[in-house]
């Protein structure tokens, strides 16, 4: 967790987009898959409701800064019904200023975020939300080739289980971004 992170390709130490705090005119948050069925699962190593509190928190920080707050959500594909508890939690949409439902495991593919993103002229994304391993890192997979800048917040975020989580915070995420608490996410 500091202000400098890795260039995946060469290796090289580059500026966080932290240093010396996010701009709101170029930066989104992207709340991934805050959904009531999801947050009651036994996550780890954060409880669900601990990174919800967490995700409000930052989103609280987003509005305050004129930053735009994006909310994905996960739709079955092929299911006329969905699971109960398949909406975003009330709380999340009530501070998304878009939300975007996605049918792939990433939020990129087929929803058009990546232009409505371009179109606000977002260059960087803080991502939160459920799981850590599988849909927030394929989203940062996605937005690392599409060249956005990254920030993940780790105690905003959580998986199954604790080594799944451990894996992408520790080994994959400094290698696309930055890895912070939610108290380290200031604007400049």
């Amino acid at each position: 967790m500091s202000a400098r992170d890795h260039d995946r390709r060469t290796g090289a130490a580059r500026e966080s987009p932290l240093a010396p705090g996010l701009d709101p005119t170029s930066t989104a948050l992207v709340l991934i898959d805050l959904m009531d069925r999801i947050v009651a699962l036994p996550l780890a190593p954060h409880p669900g409701p601990a990174v919800l509190d967490a995700a409000l928190g930052l989103a609280r920080t987003f509005r305050g800064a004129g930053a735009p707050v994006v909310a994905v959500r996960t739709r079955r594909s092929g299911a006329s019904d969905q699971p109960p508890g398949s909406d975003l939690v009330a709380e999340v949409a009530g501070a998304a200023d878009l939300a975007v439902v996605k049918h792939t495991v990433g939020a990129f593919q087929d929803t058009g975020l990546h232009g409505t993103l371009q179109d606000h002229r977002v260059r960087t994304l803080v991502l939160a939300g459920f799981a850590t391993n599988m849909a927030v890192e394929s989203t940062a997979r996605a937005a690392a080739d599409l060249g956005y800048g990254l920030v993940f917040v780790e105690d905003a975020m959580a998986a199954l289980t604790a080594a799944e989580h451990a894996a992408s915070v520790g080994l994959d995420f400094p290698r696309f971004g930055t890895v912070v608490s939610a108290a380290e996410v200031e604007f400049a």
